[in-house]
């Protein structure tokens, strides 16, 4: 992997707060693991409403926690002003996802001056050893912060 270098000296901090702050993920109960630029790891334990009938984690929740470790992992290299939002993702459930959690690894592959494209790797477990159930594409755009959501804004 490439190695990037963080805008912002405070990356990992702006990274926690910002997670911390968006009630998705909390709903979600995805919780940041590690933060290092370039890179961010999740996990999201099981719930009852996040599997489906077969009580495997539901598509739509695996998805929601690739976008979310891929767009962190992109926001661990921004500017303090910055932000992103995703314009594209493309997902592959290769295995259902099983275990009492899952763990997800985001981690940035291209970093332009406007885009940033991450691959997000999405295991669960089955009992004896990590098994890779999604794998999934990126795109974010890089984008000014408005005023008001800056540090210290009022």
């Amino acid at each position: 992997m490439t190695a990037f270098e963080p805008q912002n000296p405070d990356y990992e901090a702006e990274v926690r707060r910002r997670f911390a702050q968006q009630p998705y993920n909390l709903a979600l109960g995805a919780r940041v693991e590690k933060v290092t630029p370039g890179r961010v790891e999740l996990v999201m334990p099981a719930r009852a409403d996040l599997v489906q009938h077969n009580g495997y984690f539901h598509g739509g929740a695996i998805a929601g926690l690739a976008d979310i470790a891929g767009g962190f992992a992109g926001w661990s290299l921004v500017a303090a002003d910055q932000g992103m939002l995703t314009v594209e993702y493309k997902l592959n459930i290769v295995a259902p996802g099983l275990g009492e959690q899952l763990r997800a690894v985001g981690e940035v592959i291209s970093r332009g001056r406007s885009i940033i494209v991450t691959r997000i790797d999405i295991f669960g477990h089955d009992g004896t050893r990590d098994v890779l159930c999604t794998t999934a594409l990126q795109t974010l755009k890089i984008m000014r912060l408005p005023p008001e959501l800056l540090v210290g804004a009022a």
